[in-house]
């Protein structure tokens, strides 16, 4: 059995995302799984494995002594997206180390300074500066032919779905997003998954992004979710909307007004997605303010 099956057969364990774990049966499996890794590249643990739902991370120290992350992908967009780490060659993105199929060994991060630090302290303008002039480094390399990138449209199918089923709240945004593809601008290779969580310090190395989805698609999609984020009652505070939609069109050079289509676009997707996982969940959508917000501001 290859490492991908392997930990699909232990995706589904009953664990809190990102929470380290330890039981006999995990370090069975982490045994099986990741000591080929430590052997090959000559590292060490440096803590537990860190489970997400798309992948499995572990710190580990190199034989250098520098410290570095240990990242094994599982879901299909985390693939693709290793694939575009190694793509991007350390140019706006965490530095690939080591590769070996869905097996990474990454530049380290350090804990701080965060940007959701920053954004919740006073910092929130320039938080998003910072993420713009990443992204903006991102969008900067011509579209590979061979990294197997997910076309936007595609990300949007649950939106559309939602808007068949339900209608109500999703309606509008799926309008937008139809719209916004059907007249797309500007095609580059995106992240997908832009938000202050992904976007980390790497000392010298200045803000880098981490975790992309490899997607390809207009570059004014990548800058939406920063909206929803670092959480609902920051994203949500009387005219942060306004003021960060202005400050992030000027920054990235983005026309405001398809930002804010593509801001209640996303918001729409975003709930689709809720809905997926929580099918009788009766709360309204955490995303629903930013959208109202960004509606309202539409000319």
């Amino acid at each position: 059995m290859d490492i991908v099956t392997q930990l699909t057969v232990f995706k589904d364990f009953p664990y809190s995302q990102t929470r380290p774990l330890s039981s006999p049966v995990v370090e069975h499996y982490l045994s099986a799984m990741i000591e080929p890794y430590l052997k090959r590249w000559s590292l060490h643990a440096d803590g537990k494995v860190i489970f997400t739902d798309s992948s499995q991370l572990l710190p580990v120290i190199r034989e250098d002594g520098t410290a570095a992350m240990l990242k094994m992908a599982i879901a299909s967009d985390e693939k693709i997206g290793a694939g575009l780490m190694a793509w991007w060659a350390g140019d706006g993105a965490a530095r690939v180390l080591e590769s070996h199929e869905n097996v990474q060994l990454l530049e380290m991060a350090q804990m701080q300074p965060n940007l959701a630090t920053m954004a919740r302290s006073g910092e929130d303008d320039e938080a998003s500066r910072i993420i713009c002039r990443t992204t903006a480094l991102l969008h900067a390399k011509n579209a590979p032919q061979n990294l197997g990138l997910v076309p936007l449209a595609k990300r949007f199918d649950a939106l559309f779905e939602a808007a068949c089923i339900h209608g109500g709240f999703f309606l509008q945004p799926a309008t937008i997003a139809r719209y916004l593809l059907q007249t797309r601008r500007e095609t580059v290779v995106l992240h997908g998954d832009i938000h202050h969580g992904n976007i980390l310090w790497f000392g010298e190395r200045g803000w880098l992004a981490i975790d992309p989805k490899g997607l390809i698609g207009e570059r004014g999609f990548d800058y939406a979710n920063l909206f929803c984020n670092p959480d609902m009652e920051i994203a949500t505070a009387p005219g942060r909307l306004e003021t960060q939609a202005s400050l992030v069109a000027k920054t990235a050079h983005l026309d405001r007004q398809r930002l804010l289509q593509w801001i209640i676009a996303y918001c729409g997707l975003s709930a689709a997605w809720t809905l997926e996982q929580r099918p009788s969940m009766q709360e309204p959508f955490k995303t629903a303010g930013v959208a109202a917000a960004a509606l309202a501001l539409l000319d």
